[in-house]
């Protein structure tokens, strides 16, 4: 695959108003962008050729994509270091590196171009393949092993909470029922499973009816949710004074964690009645928007950006940050 067509295939999202965001934060020399979810290298590309003095460290768990992005980002030279790592290991990448503060930050979350138009990766339910679904093949439990191994409770379980699927427990009832005759390995005999299960009327309103279902099992295998949940004050932590950190989400729950993360960083948290704030109590945090969505022509140019929601913070203060975790 050339960077052509690597750069033709991959259209980042909003990207930009990331860039707008982030630009104000890489002015100077020496600069340091971390792209926390690198993919196939569309937001650090455009990073690089919009902020010359910026250094980017891109960090990524699919060794496909990283070798993608390698090659799309070599002409900017030593101004690119990558890392083959999931994203909640930001603080050990950055401190293998010999960085005390990065000046900013973007996590693309969720999946990546290139994990859903790879037919063998198994992230897309609109093709035949085996049933992985994991973003580093490296190694660990596949989308098979959850929908074959997992006790019925836990099973819908998550497919409630991750996949927001009303009809977990009749899907979960069907997919123990075969699974006993024969365990699944292929995701075309799972979406015929859950065209027959889910209601034709909650098809025609709700979209494809293995959605849901694909999401839940591609967090739960990624353990996505929980590695967001130690990457995010990570990535705050190391932010110098003026730094930006901007997340894009595709889901609730994605969004929720960094929504929290940010109202709580910026809001003081003086005890009531004390006259004078403590600086370890201040804000630490300016938020820059507040939940933004795409534009319908944003939309119109990558459908993929549709669900996606944008957030995003200034570091204020470079008090102890031991309140984040």
């Amino acid at each position: 695959m050339t960077d052509r067509t690597v750069a033709h295939r991959h259209t980042p999202v909003l990207r930009d108003r990331v860039l707008d965001l982030l630009a104000p934060a890489l002015a100077k020399p020496g600069a340091v962008y971390v792209d926390g979810t690198l993919g196939m290298g569309g937001h650090a590309e455009a990073v690089l050729e919009h902020c010359p003095h910026a250094r980017v460290v891109g960090i990524d768990r699919d060794e496909q994509a990283l070798a993608l992005a390698a090659s799309r980002l070599a002409p900017h030279g030593d101004r690119v270091t990558l890392a083959h790592a999931v994203y909640d290991e930001f603080d050990s990448v950055i401190s293998r590196l010999g960085l005390a503060r990065v000046d900013a930050v973007l996590f693309d979350l969720g999946v990546s171009s290139l994990q859903l138009d790879e037919p063998d990766r198994g992230f897309a339910y609109r093709v035949d393949a085996p049933l992985d679904m994991r973003m580093d093949q490296g190694g660990g439990r596949t989308a098979a092993d959850v929908v074959n191994t997992y006790e019925p409770a836990r099973l819908e379980a998550l497919l409630k909470e991750y996949g927001e699927e009303r009809y977990a427990r009749s899907i979960v009832r069907a997919i123990v029922a075969e699974r006993a005759a024969h365990p699944f390995d292929s995701s075309a005999r799972l979406v015929e499973l859950l065209k027959r299960v889910v209601p034709a009327a909650s098809q025609r309103s709700g979209g494809h009816p293995a959605k849901r279902t694909f999401q839940a099992l591609r967090i739960e295998v990624n353990g996505e949710l929980d590695a967001w949940r130690r990457a995010l004050p990570a990535a705050i932590r190391r932010l110098r004074v003026g730094g930006r950190i901007v997340v894009l989400s595709y889901h609730s729950l994605e969004d929720r964690i960094t929504k929290q993360a940010f109202a709580a960083g910026a809001h003081s948290r003086t005890p009531a009645g004390m006259p004078v704030e403590r600086p370890q109590d201040a804000a630490y945090l300016r938020l820059l928007t507040r939940g933004e969505v795409p534009s319908a022509q944003e939309i119109d140019a990558n459908p993929r950006a549709a669900s996606a929601r944008l957030r995003a913070a200034e570091r204020i203060t470079d008090v102890d940050q031991g309140e984040l975790g």
